[in-house]
């Protein structure tokens, strides 16, 4: 292992789940002097993206809402537990990001937001740990600009009690189209027609769902897709079709840009370094079947190469690390749309990898075969009846013996989503 005579400055961007995950990953070096870190959070409180709060659009300093969380999700973590608040510099937003080729050093602006000042700082490293599910990707269709009813995207629903007795149009095919036509069937929407471009989600829906192709148009309330058909009365409309990468305070020789929320994404070398530069670094850029669990394995990565305590495989030129990408993007492109099991493969390897260049006496351990299993159950058990896969309990990939307790009341009946309720209604074994 190689000790450091003079300390690594490491400037954190965000205080969301990777973000955290990267304190946690650096605080030994922290305590033996090897680093100084900070890490700007844009928010008043860690969490990022589940950090949930009611409001929508823009926060008390003029700063657009992170949060894209609702009601009936919620999560808990180790943060605190960590003792690694310290480091985070909260209500500070950073504004720029450039690299100097000359001293090899980036030059990162910030400014306070509840001061309004601004510094001006350098660094050896940065990383971008600000995530990418929080600026919406919000695609035009005619006439829906005159549609009557109301118009959202998934980044500012907030709870279904608002869409009781409605007729909704929820336009995606992903996670949140089909969570959110859940949730808004379970408190009593009268009506839901999903929209898909694609492919679509073909589990056994409701009665009252039903999934349709791409919406061509809207006129009024009724609204028109690619097959010919249309649903007329429609009250509200939900557009679910993502979020957009936005990295706007990078310079433009530094920026991660991608159309569409890959598995492998493009310019970073393991997932995560700037190709041209790896003295930056992204994480949690991919698509992600795995999260927290991925990101403590990439900051692990991160902390090892950045302290040199690792040398990676591929790490001796550009040329080098752009067909590595380059392998990992040809495999992703064989792979079709709807096969999920495939696509937790591919992310079960490339965690395999990542966790073969990291130093393996402080790599985080967990069951990779166990994990990938479980998301085998997962996506069956959904296609076996999406209005009870959430009532099947899971086994954990820290201690094989233990099963996840399940509710005493079913998903479907159950609308106390707080964890106090959850708590209360678990059943012991």
């Amino acid at each position: 292992m190689v000790h450091l005579s003079i300390k690594k400055t490491i400037a954190i961007i965000g205080a969301g789940p990777c973000g955290l995950s990267q304190l946690l990953a650096f605080k030994q070096a922290e305590q033996d002097q090897l680093v100084e870190l900070v890490c700007f959070e844009r928010q008043a409180e860690w969490g990022g993206l589940w950090q949930y709060t009611a409001l929508t659009g823009t926060d008390s300093c003029g700063e657009p809402i992170h949060s894209s969380m609702y009601r009936q999700l919620w999560s808990n973590g180790r943060a605190k537990a960590g003792d690694i608040r310290k480091f985070i510099q909260f209500r500070t937003a950073v504004r720029t990001v450039d690299f100097d080729d000359n001293t090899k050093k980036f030059h990162v602006t910030t400014e306070d937001l509840t001061n309004q000042l601004t510094k001006y700082l350098t660094f050896d490293h940065v990383i971008v740990a600000s995530g990418h599910y929080t600026i919406p990707n919000m695609p035009d269709f005619e006439g829906i600009s005159k549609f009557p009813g109301r118009v959202l995207h998934s980044h500012d629903y907030r709870g279904a009690d608002e869409f009781v007795n409605k007729n909704l149009l929820i336009i995606g095919s992903s996670y949140s189209a089909e969570d959110i036509a859940m949730q808004c069937y379970k408190f009593g929407a009268r009506s839901i027609t999903i929209s898909y471009r694609s492919c679509p989600m073909s589990f056994r829906w409701p009665d009252n769902v039903k999934e349709v192709p791409l919406l061509q148009k809207i006129k009024g309330r009724t609204a028109y897709f690619k097959d010919g058909t249309n649903v007329d009365n429609l009250d509200c409309i939900i557009v679910c079709t993502g979020y957009r990468h936005n990295h706007s305070y990078m310079a433009e020789n530094l920026r991660f840009r991608t159309v569409g929320n890959l598995y492998v994404p493009p310019s970073l070398y393991k997932g995560i370094f700037w190709y041209a530069e790896p003295q930056l670094a992204y994480l949690g850029m991919q698509n992600q079947l795995y999260t927290l669990n991925m990101f403590d394995i990439q900051a692990a990565l991160v902390r090892d190469v950045f302290l040199g305590y690792v040398t990676l495989p591929d790490d001796k030129s550009q040329k080098q690390r752009q067909k590595d990408i380059s392998e990992w993007q040809a495999r992703e492109q064989t792979l079709s749309l709807d096969d999920h099991e495939a696509f937790s493969n591919l992310q079960t390897d490339y965690i395999r990898d990542i966790i073969s260049c990291c130093d393996q006496n402080t790599v985080p351990k967990f069951d990779l075969e166990r994990s990938n299993a479980g998301m085998y159950k997962f996506f069956q058990d959904k296609r076996d009846n999406i209005l009870t896969y959430r009532d099947q309990p899971f086994h954990s990939i820290f201690f094989p013996d233990k099963e996840a307790p399940t509710s005493e009341t079913p998903w479907i009946k159950n609308t106390d989503d707080s964890i106090e309720g959850f708590l209360q209604s678990i059943k012991t074994v």
